[in-house]
C-alpha cells in the first residue's frame, strides 16, 4: 500500500509543480480516508522540507450539505502552511491558484497549547478569534462539487489560502453560535449567515480537530491559527473585492485581481 500512497503522492505534486490541474484519483486508485490522510502528510511533510512550516488547520465539510457531496459523516481537516496565509486588506493574483471558491469563516488563533481532551470551554479561553475569508482550491480537473473524501483528503483537503483579520477575545459558548456574517462583493451583499451553520458552533468544529489531530499524533499549539468552517454554501472565486463582516467580531477584506 506504500507504493499506492506514493504514487498518489506524486501525481498531487506532478499537479502542484507544473501547476496543471490533475484527474482525480479514485479514477485509478482505491484508498481509504486514513491512507488519504497519510497523503496529505506526505505532501505537507515535502513543504516543510522546503523551507515552509505548518501555521494551523483547516476544517472542511462542516455541513451536512457539504458532507453529503463526500459521502462522510463528519468533518476533514487540512493542514495550512504559512506561506498560505494572507493578511486581510491585501490584494491576491487568481493566477496563482486553479479553480479557487470563497468561503467567509472565523479564524481561532491558539495562544497556549491545548490539550488532547479540550472541551469548548478550555478552547474558548486559550484562543481568540477574527474574522476570516477561506479561498479553498484543489489541484483536481473541474474539482468542486465532483470530489470524493479520498480526492479532496490527498489534496490537503483542498487548502488554498485563509485571509485574517485582526482577532479579538473569544466570545463565550452561546454567543459564539449566534454571530451574523454579511459578505459582500464590489460593495454589494451578496450572502448573509450565521456561525451555528458550522456543526451548531464553529467551537464544535475545533473540539472535532483536537480529536482527530490526536488521532495522527498532532495538536493545536501555541501560535496556531485555525480555519473554523464556512458560514454559507462555497462558491466560486471571482476577481474583485470581498469583505467579509462578522457581528461584534469585525471585518476583513481580500480583493483578488
Amino acid at each position: 500500500m506504500m507504493s499506492v500512497i506514493s504514487d498518489i503522492f506524486t501525481h498531487i505534486e506532478t499537479a502542484y509543480r507544473t501547476r496543471q490541474p490533475v484527474p482525480f484519483i479514485r479514477d485509478t486508485y482505491s484508498i481509504t480516508e486514513e491512507e488519504a490522510y497519510h497523503v496529505q502528510h506526505a505532501f505537507i511533510k515535502k513543504r516543510i522540507q522546503e523551507g515552509d512550516a505548518i501555521a494551523g488547520y483547516k476544517i472542511s465539510m462542516t455541513s451536512a450539505e457539504t458532507q453529503a457531496i463526500a459521502d462522510t459523516n463528519e468533518p476533514a481537516y487540512g493542514t495550512i502552511l504559512t506561506s498560505q496565509v494572507l493578511q486581510g486588506d491585501s490584494e491576491y493574483a487568481l493566477s496563482h491558484l486553479f479553480s479557487p471558491l470563497i468561503e467567509p469563516e472565523l479564524m481561532f488563533f491558539i495562544h497556549e497549547d491545548i490539550s488532547e481532551d479540550a472541551d469548548a470551554q478550555e478552547i474558548i479561553e486559550k484562543t481568540s478569534v477574527a474574522p476570516g475569508i477561506e479561498i479553498p482550491d484543489a489541484r483536481y480537473i473541474d474539482w468542486f462539487p465532483h470530489f470524493s473524501l479520498i480526492d479532496l483528503l490527498s489534496d490537503n483537503t483542498a487548502t488554498g489560502r485563509i485571509v485574517v483579520g485582526d482577532p479579538v477575545p473569544c466570545p463565550e459558548l452561546e454567543k459564539l453560535s449566534a454571530i451574523e456574517l454579511d459578505l459582500q462583493f464590489n460593495g454589494n451583499t451578496t450572502h448573509t449567515g450565521r456561525s451555528d451553520a458550522v456543526l451548531g458552533n464553529p467551537v464544535y468544529a475545533v473540539t472535532w480537530l483536537i480529536k482527530k489531530l490526536a488521532e495522527h499524533k498532532q495538536s493545536l499549539q501555541k501560535g496556531m491559527v485555525v480555519s473554523s468552517g464556512t458560514f454559507i454554501p462555497p462558491f466560486k472565486a471571482e476577481a474583485g473585492k470581498y469583505l467579509a463582516s462578522y457581528k461584534d467580531i469585525g471585518s476583513v477584506r481580500i480583493t483578488l485581481v
